[in-house]
């Protein structure tokens, strides 16, 4: 079972993508888009997130793109659900319910569950997926097959 959002899911993939390629030169979005088969302003909002939360960086001009941040092993993959959640909460189109038992029970519980859930995902580093990734031979099978997604 899949508790994380599209959204995040995204992210997360985003962020090992552009730690796995971005040498020498920066990952453009497009080329990002195009891996995971994604329209290419589709992660726009999702990277720039990422730029202003300190994991990416933005690198403007003929050959700009996106490359980490900081060193991949200072990266959690919590830490980048957190960014992609507070974009999220950020959607207009997300409603807004409520009602006493989800006010006092079940949003609490929920809460302190997800608490537990992000702090083991801040056990896991940009680095140790990238590890994954490359003994996954992951980066071979793009180059072989022609087909991009991670």
């Amino acid at each position: 079972m899949n508790l994380l959002s599209r959204r995040s899911m995204l992210a997360i993939a985003a962020v090992v993508d552009v730690a796995l390629h971005a040498r020498p030169m920066p990952v453009a979005a497009k080329a990002l888009a195009a891996r995971h088969r994604l329209p290419p302003r589709h992660l726009e909002t999702l990277l720039q997130g990422l730029v202003h939360a300190n994991i990416l960086k933005g690198v403007r001009g003929p050959r700009g793109g996106y490359e980490l941040a900081r060193e991949r092993r200072k990266i959690s993959v919590g830490e980048i659900v957190r960014t992609a959640l507070a974009l999220s909460a950020a959607d207009p189109e997300e409603l807004a319910i409520s009602s006493k038992l989800i006010e006092r029970i079940v949003e609490p519980t929920v809460k302190k569950a997800g608490e537990t859930f992000l702090a083991n995902l801040d056990a896991v580093t940009v680095d140790d997926l990238c590890n994954e990734a490359i003994a996954a031979h992951i980066l071979e099978e793009e180059k072989s097959s022609g087909d991009f997604a991670i």
